[in-house]
């Protein structure tokens, strides 16, 4: 599985050759369509049809997850205690991508320093 975070969803919704590139290989290994868990939408959108609207066209082709459980919550919150670093939105994909996923993300530091406390979650950064 491959989920998405805020910097994740931004890379991929550029419209240019090389993120097409990107989508066409995700989707041969069997990669895609992305998890976007909702509280990522809280740091990528706007509120702007016009400046989210690519956003909301990648968005359209991705599985969201709607609702965080009390336990996925209490396990975000265990793995931003001993990482000592992250959002609370960072540590909750983290947290949605245990076990074996992989995050996409332009934020390499405070998601390894999660995902070093996750189990078998792997940070792709883009």
């Amino acid at each position: 599985m491959l989920v998405l975070d805020s910097g994740g969803l931004s890379r991929l919704a550029k419209r240019d050759r090389q993120t097409a590139a990107l989508l066409l290989a995700l989707r041969r290994r069997g990669l895609w369509p992305a998890v976007v868990p909702t509280v990522v939408l809280a740091e990528s959108l706007t509120g702007s049809p016009q400046r989210d609207a690519n956003v909301n066209r990648l968005l359209k082709a991705c599985d969201m997850r709607p609702a965080v459980s009390e336990r996925m919550a209490r396990r975000a919150a265990e793995l931003r205690t001993k990482s000592r670093r992250g959002s609370a939105v960072d540590a909750l994909v983290v947290a949605i991508a245990e076990p074996g996923s992989t995050v996409l993300s332009s934020d390499g530091e405070d998601l390894g320093a999660l995902a070093a406390n996750a189990a078998d979650v792997f940070i792709e950064i883009v």
